[in-house]
């Protein structure tokens, strides 16, 4: 594991934890349906949804989620190519602003092929 998968790893979880435990019906729910969303089952396998995600995420300019789905897509099985072509999906609908998020995110991915990453596929 890379130290940014590991440092991003360990917040998430601590901060997951903290935010279920305010014990709020509406964000337990939130968190309950994005489960969903990009879990097995659907017309779409999960490797699709998590690239989908990813481009989103990159066009609203969210660096955790980005992390996220980079670390969902590789768990899934895409490769970097595939992910890279995705992020390139993501820069031409978001345009010139997403660059520093794609910095970041190559970052990231970098991060995860030398740390091992999680199922890191070719």
């Amino acid at each position: 594991m890379g130290k940014l998968e590991q440092d991003f790893a360990t917040y998430r979880a601590r901060m997951n934890e903290r935010v279920l435990a305010e014990d709020n019906r509406v964000i337990k729910r939130v968190y309950s349906v994005d489960s969903l969303a990009y879990g097995e089952g659907g017309s779409l396998p999960r490797q699709t949804k998590e690239l989908l995600g990813l481009v989103a995420s990159l066009v609203l300019r969210c660096d955790d989620c980005v992390k996220y789905h980079l670390l969902e897509a590789r768990a899934a099985g895409s490769a970097r190519k595939e992910i890279v072509e995705a992020m390139s999906i993501g820069l031409v609908v978001g345009g010139t602003i997403v660059i520093p998020h794609l910095r970041r995110a190559i970052e990231f991915l970098d991060d995860l092929e030398q740390g091992g990453g999680r199922d890191a596929p070719g």
